[in-house]
């Protein structure tokens, strides 16, 4: 008798990337991603989104919503399958500024009937000279100010701008006021959500969300610069609620990391691993390599076995993980 698909044993699998037109994206995104377009630019390449498919293995072609909804725990582990994949990955590629902006927290989406708030991280894929991004309103600067600055146009004078190199963790909680300035290559991780409210966009004619805004600003938040941990021979990028990041650095001339090596207090959760250089192959047994290139996606799933990652070469990969929110 077969169980139940929220029991079977599901492979790893690579996930296709899903393209979004921004006004602030570029026509070539290359060479990052082989993708050009005469249309409207791309800002985002999502990677774990609802609609992003899966396509290797015995579920491609499938949408990961629908992976999620049949295999749910099999995939996420028991404690995150709450019905939608817990974490969005994106890759972010800013020609121009992006609009201020804020998110809300959990509390304040649910009070408007939206499931879950959005805090989220950004890591550094690369950064020119002179770089940088928002991150908070400037101490001592009161609630009324940040709306007249709004309304007069002086919004950017009130906000903290931060240098970004290379390899920055920068973390983004919900409540603070933030932009990205063009010039870096991120790879976004955030609460799977798409709520943002926008506070200020340079005399663009999109929709502003003032009221909104400013009800989901916190003028204290945790948001800046993490330092990185170095740990069992790999590097910690970010712990947080929501999702935790590392990075690994795989030579072929070395060691090969398994699945093993991969901590144990995560073989209960899905994990994704996401090569930001090189490539890579993940192994699963019976079945043929899944090779990974640069800016490609695998999704682990929770209950998976007999698999492991192999550099063809050298590969840096970020292994990307959920974690229980904030329940103080």
């Amino acid at each position: 008798m077969t169980p139940p698909k929220q029991e079977q044993s599901v492979a790893p699998f690579r996930v296709a990337p899903y393209f979004r037109t921004r006004i602030w994206g570029f026509h070539d995104l290359s060479p990052w991603f082989d993708f050009q377009t005469s249309g409207e630019p791309i800002g985002e390449v999502w990677l774990t989104g609802d609609q992003c498919t899966a396509e290797t293995g015995p579920l491609s072609g499938k949408p990961l919503s629908e992976i999620v909804s049949d295999y749910g725990p099999a995939v996420l582990g028991e404690q995150f399958a709450t019905g939608a994949f817990p974490l969005l990955v994106k890759v972010l590629f800013p020609k121009e500024k992006l609009s201020v902006q804020v998110h809300p927290d959990d509390d304040m989406a649910q009070k408007y009937g939206d499931p879950r708030g959005k805090t989220e991280c950004w890591y550094a894929l690369d950064a020119q000279p002179g770089a940088q991004v928002a991150l908070g309103i400037k101490p001592g600067v009161p609630p009324e100010k940040v709306r007249s600055a709004i309304e007069d146009s002086t919004l950017e004078d009130l906000l903290e701008w931060l240098p970004v190199v290379k390899q920055d963790m920068i973390f983004v909680d919900a409540g603070t006021v933030h932009a990205i300035g063009p010039g870096v290559v991120l790879l976004e991780t955030q609460q799977n959500s798409d709520l943002t409210y926008r506070m200020y966009d340079y005399g663009r004619p999109r929709e502003l969300h003032l009221d909104r805004s400013m009800e989901a600003m916190n003028l204290l938040t945790g948001a800046g610069k993490i330092k990185p941990v170095n740990e069992n021979g790999h590097v910690k990028l970010i712990d947080k609620p929501y999702f935790r990041l590392d990075r690994f650095a795989l030579d072929a001339a070395g060691s090969i990391p398994k699945v093993a090596d991969f901590e144990s207090p995560f073989r209960d959760r899905v994990q994704i691993f996401f090569v930001a250089d090189g490539a890579a192959n993940l192994k699963v047994a019976g079945a043929e390599p899944i090779s990974l290139n640069r800016c490609q996606i695998a999704i682990v799933p929770a209950n998976a076995s007999g698999w492991s990652l192999e550099p063809r070469d050298r590969a840096e990969i970020i292994r990307i993980v959920p974690q229980l929110g904030d329940e103080s």
